[in-house]
C-alpha cells in the first residue's frame, strides 16, 4: 500500500506525459488561457479576492480542469482516461498530504508543549543591532528547518523579529526579506517541507537524494544571502535599543520555558537524519509533543479547556490560542491545527485535477515539445523549467502548481538528456518554492506580506535568497557544474 512508503520509495516513472497528435497548441493552451483570466479576474476586479467565497482558487482550477475535458471531449479524448491521469496525480501526492496533516498537528502540539515559544525565547536573545538582519536569517532558517514550514516561521518568529527590527530603525521592508530569505531555505532544505517532497515525487527521485543534490546551488545561495545583510547591518543608523525583557518576560510567564523543550525537534530531526519515513518522524514529534505538554504546561492546557487531553486533541485537530498580555505574542501563539492545512490540501487536489485532465487529453505533451523546440541544448532546458516555474508562480498563484505541472511536463524531457531526476527535482524548488513569495498575488506572497505586515513591494528586493536561486541554479547549468548524468543500466 502507497500509505505504507516513504514518500522517498514513491516512483512515478510509469506516468508518461500523453501525446495527442490530434491537438494543436492553440487548442492545448486554451485551458491555460481560461484559468489565467479567471485568476487574473479574481485578483484585480475582486474585492478580498474571494470571487467564490474562501475556495475561489480552488473552484477556479476546477473550472481550468473542465475546460480541458471540453477541449479533450472535442478531440475525442475518453473520459476514462482524464479519470484515470487524475487518479495517478492524486497517489503522487497522497503521501505529502498525509505530511501536511501531520505539520499541522505539529505546529498546534509544538506550540502547546512550549516548543515554538522557547525557540522564539532563546532565538531572541542572540539578537543585537550590529547583526540583526543575518541573525534573523538564520533564526528563521533553523526553524524552518525544524518546523518544514516557512509559513509557519513568519508566523512565529518573523513577526517577533519584524516588530523588534522596526523599533531599532531597520526598515521593515529589510528584515521581512531576511525573515523570508532564511525561511525558505529552511523550507526548502528540510524533509518536513510539502514542497521539498513533492518536487522528487513529481520528478521521480527521493528525498534524500534530492535534498543532498540541492544543498549544491543552495548553501551557495545563502551563504551569499549572509554576506549581503551582514553587509546591509553595517551600513544602517539603528535607533533605540533591542529591548526584548517584555516579551521574554511574557513567554517565560505564560509557558514554562526549559531547554528540555529542544529534545522534541532533536529526536526529529536525528530520526530524519536516520532515514526514518517522513510520516513515522512527523508522528513522532506530535506524540512526543503531546507528552510534553503534559509535562511541562499544565497550566497552559488548563487555559484551553476542562480537559488537558482535549485540550492537545483541539490542539491536534482544530485551532488553539494561547492568550498573553502581550496583543502580538497572543495573535503569535495561534495554530489551526490539522483543520488549517484543509484549504491548502484542498488547492493540491484541485491542482491534481487540473493537471491530470491537462496531461490526459496531450496538453501537456504539446506544449512541453514547443517549450523544448527552443531549448536544444541543456542550458536551454533549465532555463524553459525555470522559465516555467516563474511564470506558473504568476499565472496559477500557487507554488504547487509551479512545481507540479512542470514537473510532469519536463520529466522526459530530463531524461532524453541523460540528465538524473535530481536535476529537475533542484531546479523545481530553485525556481518554483522560492520565488512563488514574490509575486502578489500568489497564496505565499498574500500570506507572508498579510503576517508580517510588510508588503511584497517593500520586502522583494531584500528577500536576496529567493530572487537569487534562479539564478544559481542557470549559472551552474551554464557552466556544467555538478549536473548529474543518468547512471545506465
Amino acid at each position: 500500500m502507497q500509505d505504507e512508503k516513504n514518500l522517498s520509495e514513491i516512483k512515478i516513472e510509469d506516468q508518461k506525459i500523453i501525446d495527442n497528435k490530434e491537438l494543436n497548441l492553440l487548442e492545448s493552451l486554451v485551458p491555460v488561457v481560461i484559468l489565467m483570466c479567471l485568476l487574473a479576474y479574481n485578483i484585480f476586479f475582486v474585492e478580498g479576492q474571494e470571487w467564490f467565497g474562501a475556495y475561489t482558487n480552488q473552484y477556479i482550477l476546477i473550472m481550468g480542469g473542465l475546460a480541458a475535458a471540453a477541449v479533450g471531449f472535442l478531440n475525442k479524448v475518453p473520459l476514462s482516461n482524464m479519470l484515470a491521469e487524475i487518479w495517478e496525480n492524486w497517489k503522487s501526492v497522497f503521501v505529502p498530504i498525509m505530511i501536511l496533516f501531520l505539520v499541522g498537528a505539529l505546529a498546534g502540539t509544538w506550540l502547546v508543549s512550549g516548543i515554538i515559544p522557547a525557540m522564539v525565547y532563546y532565538g531572541l536573545q542572540v539578537l543585537s543591532p550590529e547583526i540583526f538582519l543575518p541573525a534573523s536569517v538564520i533564526i528563521a532558517a533553523i526553524i524552518s528547518i525544524a518546523t518544514g514550514s516557512s509559513w509557519t516561521t513568519s508566523a512565529t518568529v518573523g513577526i517577533a523579529l519584524v516588530g523588534i527590527g522596526s523599533a531599532l530603525g531597520i526598515p521593515s521592508g529589510m528584515i521581512a526579506g531576511a525573515v523570508i530569505s532564511g525561511a525558505y531555505f529552511g523550507d526548502k532544505m528540510s524533509p518536513l517541507s510539502d514542497t521539498t517532497n513533492l518536487a522528487p515525487a513529481m520528478a521521480g527521485t527521493d528525498l534524500f537524494t534530492h535534498i543532498k543534490y540541492m544543498a549544491i546551488t543552495t548553501v551557495p545561495t545563502i551563504i551569499v544571502t549572509l554576506i549581503v545583510f551582514a553587509v546591509l547591518s553595517g551600513t544602517i543608523d539603528t535607533t533605540g535599543s533591542a529591548d526584548i525583557s517584555n516579551l521574554l518576560a511574557t513567554i517565560d510567564n505564560t509557558f514554562h520555558i526549559t531547554p528540555w523543550l529542544f529534545l522534541v525537534p532533536g529526536i526529529v530531526i536525528a530520526m530524519i537524519l536516520m532515514k526514518t519515513k517522513p510520516l513515522v518522524a512527523l508522528g513522532t514529534g506530535v506524540v512526543l509533543a503531546a507528552i510534553f505538554a503534559f509535562i511541562f504546561q499544565s497550566d497552559v492546557l488548563g487555559t484551553l479547556s476542562d480537559s488537558n487531553f482535549q485540550a492537545i486533541v483541539n490542539a491536534i485537530l482544530t485551532d488553539v490560542n494561547i492568550e498573553t498580555d502581550n496583543d502580538k505574542l497572543s495573535e503569535l501563539f495561534s495554530s489551526g491545527g490539522m483543520n488549517g492545512m484543509i484549504w491548502t490540501i484542498l488547492l493540491i487536489i484541485c491542482a491534481m485535477v487540473f493537471g491530470g485532465i491537462m496531461d490526459a487529453i496531450g496538453a501537456l505533451a504539446k506544449i512541453t515539445k514547443s517549450l523544448l523546440s527552443v531549448a536544444s541544448s541543456v542550458f536551454g532546458l533549465f532555463a524553459s523549467t525555470v522559465i516555467s516555474c516563474l511564470g506558473l508562480n504568476a499565472i496559477a498563484s500557487d507554488q504547487y502548481l509551479a512545481i507540479v505541472i512542470p514537473g510532469k511536463m519536463f520529466k522526459k524531457a530530463y531524461e532524453d538528456k541523460g540528465l538524473a531526476p535530481e536535476n529537475l527535482s533542484r531546479t523545481l524548488e530553485d525556481s518554483g518554492t522560492v520565488t512563488s513569495v514574490l509575486i502578489p498575488w500568489n497564496t505565499c506572497g498574500a500570506y507572508q506580506s498579510t503576517v508580517l505586515g510588510v508588503s511584497v513591494a517593500d520586502y522583494a528586493i531584500y528577500a536576496v535568497f529567493n530572487y537569487l536561486s534562479p539564478f544559481t541554479t542557470l549559472l551552474f547549468a551554464a557552466l556544467n557544474i555538478k549536473i548529474k548524468q543518468l547512471i545506465k543500466k
